[in-house]
């Protein structure tokens, strides 16, 4: 096993969905109906967890615990996930009057749930057993989370209208930045070489294939066009919007690392 490849690559993993759980639980309280509420929160949950069990993975590599992993990390320049997970959700603030984009989220999710979907499909293929046991594990409830973002994704682009021309919009703002979710930056050779993982190349292929019909569905052209504009996460390139991120989800922590909650 390539100890550092291995370590790298559930960085980029855990930090994915960990980044990515958490704007999705910014809209606790806001979503447009009290069902969609439930619903978007127990997936968020969900992957939250799947960030946690990562976090232990590298625990187990001596990365230090999973708390440190997902709440001691203070500097943006220690992340390794894509910069799409951390763009905001929309102007303001959770706590200083959000207006936040459904549309940015639904596609957002959905963009991110196919791409999680395929690399999953791949980890269940992988040389570390730990990881292959663990993408079992979530492969059964990114079944539900699909079929839920994939709904939303289909109606509101067939909606016509202002809910059309949201999601058109925010289909451009994502795709701009969805090729970093199958980036593995500068140890993608080593960590494909040693079989933890398809190469970047063959994950989009198979991104592309898997999201074709829905697109036919919503009338929009495959294959999509997807791009790093702003910058590789896996490299430790970020925006301010991450930074401001952290300072909030490790404030608890930060004020005393030593407690036991």
């Amino acid at each position: 096993m390539d100890k550092l490849a291995t370590i790298e690559l559930l960085y980029q993993l855990a930090d994915d969905d960990f980044i990515h759980a958490y704007r999705g639980s910014e809209w606790l309280g806001l979503s447009p109906h009290i069902e969609e509420d439930v619903a978007s929160a127990s997936i968020n949950q969900d992957t939250m967890g799947h960030a946690f069990m990562l976090y232990g993975l590298l625990s187990d590599l001596g990365e230090g615990s999973i708390d440190e992993l997902a709440h001691g990390r203070t500097n943006k320049d220690q992340w390794r996930n894509a910069i799409v997970v951390e763009l905001p959700n929309g102007p303001g603030g959770y706590k200083e009057e959000p207006r936040y984009d459904f549309a940015l989220a639904v596609v957002r999710n959905y963009i991110y749930i196919v791409a999680k979907l395929v690399k999953v499909h791949s980890l269940k293929e992988s040389s570390y057993e730990p990881l292959k046991n663990i993408s079992t594990k979530m492969s059964m409830e990114l079944f539900y989370h699909h079929l839920h973002w994939k709904t939303w994704f289909v109606q509101l682009f067939t909606a016509g209208d202002e809910a059309k021309t949201r999601m058109s919009q925010a289909l451009t703002i994502i795709l701009q930045e969805a090729e970093g979710l199958f980036d593995m930056g500068a140890l993608e050779s080593n960590i494909v070489a040693d079989g933890l993982i398809s190469s970047k190349q063959e994950l989009i292929h198979s991104f592309q294939q898997y999201i074709e019909p829905t697109l036919k569905n919503a009338s929009i052209e495959a294959p999509l066009k997807i791009d790093m504009k702003m910058g590789n996460g896996r490299n430790r390139n970020h925006t301010e919007h991450l930074q401001s991120a952290i300072h909030t989800f490790s404030e608890v922590y930060s004020s005393d690392p030593t407690a036991t909650w």
